[in-house]
């Protein structure tokens, strides 16, 4: 698997994935060209396999633009076929280091990183057991049955 920043090109792979993954939302292409618009508030990479876009990942920029940037893992989706694979870690993990380097380049490093996740899965996901992150604060009843949780900067 191969993750790069997201192109304008990537937009029609990653609007597919998109569709898929989150049936119930609309206007796939739109809400991604929105995020891609918005570089580097928003930082997006695909994942590739055999040139062919199979999963995504945004990260947000929260409170402006800082010295220490507080990153919010915005969206991640990956093509149903390719659950069950560790590619959703894999993505989180392997733009990360891609993350950082955006940061640098702005003169920013990692404060903490905020996660958002169906309050149905498992704590730990996706950080704790090979960060060694800890929940700083959890916010129930976000959105539709989501848990926010802060990361604390360990898991930098």
């Amino acid at each position: 698997m191969n993750i790069r920043l997201m192109t304008r090109d990537d937009l029609m792979g990653a609007s597919q994935v998109h569709k898929e993954a989150f049936r119930h939302e609309k206007l796939s292409f739109e809400w991604l060209e929105c995020h891609l618009n918005a570089f580097p508030r928003f930082l997006g990479f695909v994942a590739e396999v055999d040139r062919v876009v199979v999963g995504y990942i945004i990260w947000a920029q929260k409170s402006g633009f800082r010295a220490e940037t507080v990153l919010e893992l915005e969206q991640i989706a990956l093509l149903p076929e390719m659950h069950g694979q560790g590619m959703g870690r894999q993505l989180i993990y392997q733009s990360l280091p891609l993350v950082k380097g955006e940061l640098v380049s702005q003169g920013s490093v990692i404060k903490h990183i905020v996660v958002d996740k169906k309050a149905y899965y498992p704590v730990e996901t996706p950080c704790k057991p090979d960060w060694g992150a800890e929940i700083e604060a959890a916010i129930t009843n976000l959105y539709t049955s989501q848990m926010k949780s802060l990361w604390s900067p360990e898991v930098c």
